[in-house]
C-alpha cells in the first residue's frame, strides 16, 4: 500500500481549472472563505488576547494559519482533481486560549510543532492511527464541547453588559439570514455589531494603529506541561474531527479519498506553519464540505471550488495585520460575542457526536464537565485531563460499549 496515494497531477488539474472555474465554484469557494474568515479568525484573536499574547504574535498566528492553510488546499485540489480544503481547527483554537494563558508565544510554538509531529507520526506509521481507532469519538467530541462551551456562555455575558451593540449583534445573526436567504449570520453580525459599535462610540483606538506588521519565523520552546495540554488534543482533534470529518464528506460525495495523503501532509503542514505561529494546517473538515457539496456544481469541477477557497485564503492570510489591526478597535465585549456565535455550529454539533449514539456516555458525560471546569492539574490544562478522565470513567461504567467497538474492529 503506498504511503502517498496517487493523484492525476498538478499538470491536469491545472489544464482542467479554467474549464471548472463558473458561477457555482465561485459562490461556494467565496462561501467557505467568508465563514473561516470572519468568525474563526475572531475566536484565534479570542485565543490571543486570553493567552495575552503582543499583535505582533497575533499578527504572524493568523497569517501563517491563513497562509499555508490555503496552500495546503491549492495543492491538494490541483494533484488530486478532488474538492480538498485547508485550514487551520477551529476547535482546537478554542481550547488554547486559556491554556496558553502564562506561557511564552516560543512556547506556544513549541506545542504546536509537537502537534504536527505527531499528526505526521500517525499518517506515516499508523501506529497512532490504531490508538485513534480505540479512543472513543464520543469523548473527544464530548471534551471539545466542555472547552468550548465558554464561547457559547459569554454570548449572554456580553450582551447583558452592552445589550444594545450586543443585542443588536444577536437578532442580525438570528434574522438576517431569515430574510436574506443563505447569507452567512456571523457575517451579518459583523457588519452590523461594527456599525452599531461605531454608532455608539465604543471604537477604541484610531484607524492609525491599522499599520503593516511583518510576520515573522518564530524559534520554538518546549514545556512538558504545556505539549501535553496542547500538542495531544491538538493532533487528537486535526486527526479525530476535521480529517476524518473532510474524508467522510468526500467518501459521501463517491470520491475516492486520499486518506493517508491527507494525514501526511496535515502533519506536514503543521510543522512548518508552526515556525510562523501557526497551531494547525491540515486538511479542514467544514471548508471541504462546502466545496464539495452538489451547490459547488458538476463533481468532476468541484476542486475548482477547493483551489478559489484556497487562494482566498493565503490572501486573507497576507493582509493578517490589517485584520488584526481593525478587530483590536472592536470593542472586546462585541468581539466574544461574535467569537461565540461563530461557534454555535461546532458547539451543537460537539454535542451532538458526543451524545448522539448513546454509546460511552459516562466517560463522555465527565469529558465534558472536566473541560468546562477550566480546571489545571500539575499546570496541565483541562482537555488533556477531560480525555484521560473520560477514557478511564468509560473503561470502568462503560466496557460493553468497548467490547462492541473491539468485536467491530476485528
Amino acid at each position: 500500500m503506498e504511503l502517498i496515494e496517487k493523484g492525476p497531477g498538478f499538470r491536469s488539474g491545472l489544464k482542467d481549472l479554467p474549464s471548472h472555474i463558473n458561477g457555482q465554484t465561485i459562490a461556494a469557494g467565496l462561501i467557505s472563505t467568508i465563514f473561516g474568515c470572519t468568525g474563526p479568525a475572531l475566536v484565534v484573536m479570542s485565543a490571543a488576547q486570553t493567552a495575552h499574547f503582543s499583535t505582533a504574535d497575533t499578527v504572524t498566528w493568523i497569517f501563517s494559519i491563513y497562509l499555508f492553510g490555503g496552500l495546503l488546499g491549492m495543492i491538494m485540489a490541483l494533484y488530486y482533481k478532488i474538492p480538498i480544503s485547508g485550514a487551520f481547527t477551529i476547535a482546537g483554537a478554542t481550547l488554547l486560549g486559556p491554556a496558553l494563558a502564562g506561557y511564552t508565544f516560543q512556547q506556544a510554538v513549541g506545542a504546536f510543532l509537537i502537534s504536527g509531529v505527531v499528526v505526521l507520526l500517525i499518517g506515516v506509521t499508523g501506529v497512532m492511527g490504531k490508538i485513534m481507532k480505540w479512543l472513543p469519538v464520543e469523548i473527544v467530541m464530548a471534551m471539545v464541547g466542555g472547552c468550548m462551551l465558554k464561547f457559547g456562555l459569554n454570548i449572554v455575558t456580553y450582551t447583558t453588559k452592552d445589550y444594545v451593540v450586543c443585542g443588536v449583534t444577536v437578532l442580525a445573526f438570528v434574522l438576517v439570514p431569515r430574510v436574506i436567504k443563505k447569507f452567512p449570520g456571523v457575517l451579518a453580525a459583523l457588519i452590523v455589531g461594527v456599525i452599531a459599535a461605531a454608532l455608539a462610540g465604543e471604537f477604541s483606538g484610531s484607524t492609525g494603529s491599522l499599520t503593516y506588521i511583518a510576520p515573522r519565523v518564530v524559534a520554538p520552546a518546549f514545556n512538558a506541561k504545556l505539549i501535553l495540554s496542547c500538542s495531544i488534543p491538538l493532533a487528537i482533534l486535526i486527526i479525530g474531527a476535521e480529517n476524518a470529518q473532510a474524508m467522510g464528506v468526500l467518501k459521501a460525495q463517491g470520491y475516492n479519498v486520499p486518506a493517508n495523503a491527507m494525514t501526511v501532509v496535515s502533519g506536514v503542514g503543521g510543522i512548518i506553519s508552526a515556525f510562523f505561529g501557526s497551531h494547525s494546517s491540515h486538511i479542514a473538515g467544514p471548508m471541504t464540505a462546502i466545496c464539495a457539496s452538489e451547490d459547488a456544481g458538476p463533481k468532476e469541477g468541484r476542486y475548482a471550488a477547493s483551489f478559489i477557497n484556497g487562494l482566498t485564503f493565503a490572501a486573507f492570510g497576507l493582509i493578517a495585520s490589517y485584520a488584526v489591526g481593525f478587530i483590536h478597535l472592536i470593542p472586546v465585549g462585541l468581539t466574544y460575542v461574535l467569537a461565540g456565535l461563530a461557534m454555535i455550529n461546532v458547539l451543537i454539533q460537539s454535542f451532538r457526536d458526543a451524545f448522539k449514539s448513546g454509546k460511552f456516555k459516562i466517560g463522555a458525560f465527565f469529558a465534558l464537565v472536566v473541560g468546562a471546569s477550566g480546571v489545571t492539574i500539575l499546570g496541565i490544562g483541562s482537555a488533556f485531563w477531560a480525555l484521560v478522565i473520560g477514557v478511564v470513567i468509560s473503561l470502568i461504567c462503560d466496557q460493553k460499549d468497548f467490547a462492541r467497538k473491539e468485536e467491530q474492529a476485528a
